[in-house]
């Protein structure tokens, strides 16, 4: 590994850590694309490093931050937490085994309809006209029971979901877990991250990992300075989300969408 190798896995590792920090996510959407276009890693090599480096419990410290704040949900972590380990096997074997150009279309699709509902472009228009916003803000309270059998089952199911994008693209889940836990459950947007953020604390990859591993697939030398760097800066994105209003954390998330979503719909 030369210099500039170390120099640019260091740096896209602490770019991942403070947005995984702010936005619940593994940081895999930041690290899978920097290391196809900084280093030139194929994507699937790219998958790998980046479900390597996510071993690691690289987010313990952002989860410390939100769960002193009461914004994690142990519980809801763990459920999802298994379904994940479950999914990733399957979405590592798929990208080992298809060209997944058409779902990685259809996934770029789906986080740029999120972006929109995250960022609310109209409510910003009405803000921007001083009128009354037309998306009202959620308050806290959950809608849902979260200890019932059918929620358990619904929850395995989204974090086999999100386990299978994970193994696929080597991202963490996250967008998933927080694209369910907002606008099906009625999550605030930081209760949200921080349990998303707990679920990818297991490592929830493993499956995804060793099968990336046994094709050759993965960088390990690489992915030691990225957990490093994700552990580090996961904090500041978490103290940075903790400390703003839950309705602008849920628009930079909306913002964060867009821009990950023309990534996996037009770049290679």
């Amino acid at each position: 590994m030369t210099g500039l190798e170390l120099i640019a896995l260091l740096f896209t590792g602490a770019v991942a850590g403070v947005m995984s920090g702010m936005f619940g996510i593994g940081g895999g959407a930041i690290i899978v694309p920097a290391l196809m276009l900084l280093l030139e890693y194929s994507q699937v090599k790219a998958n790998g490093t980046s479900l390597a480096a996510l071993l690691l419990p690289v987010a313990i410290f952002a989860c410390i931050q939100y769960y002193r704040q009461g914004k994690l949900i142990p519980r809801v972590a763990f459920i999802v937490a298994i379904g994940l380990a479950a999914g990733a096997y399957f979405g590592a074997h798929i990208a080992l085994s298809l060209d997944p150009l058409t779902l990685k279309r259809a996934f770029g699709a789906f986080l740029l309809y999120m972006a929109w509902r995250y960022a609310m472009p109209r409510q910003w228009w009405y803000e921007w006209r001083d009128q009354q916003p037309v998306v009202p803000v959620k308050d806290e309270e959950l809608p849902y029971n979260l200890y019932t059998p059918q929620m358990t089952l619904f929850l395995l199911l989204s974090g086999f979901i999100a386990g299978i994008l994970s193994g696929m693209f080597g991202i963490g889940g996250g967008i998933i877990i927080i694209s369910v836990l907002t606008v099906l459950l009625g999550f605030d947007q930081k209760l949200a991250n921080g349990t998303s953020l707990g679920a990818l604390l297991l490592p929830v990859g493993l499956p995804a990992v060793y099968e990336y591993y046994q094709q050759g697939q993965l960088n390990l030398g690489a992915a030691i300075p990225l957990a490093a760097m994700l552990a580090l800066f996961s904090i500041l994105g978490a103290r940075f989300a903790l400390g703003l209003p839950a309705a602008k954390v849920k628009r930079y998330y909306g913002i964060f969408l867009l821009f990950i979503g023309f990534r996996f719909l037009f770049l290679p």
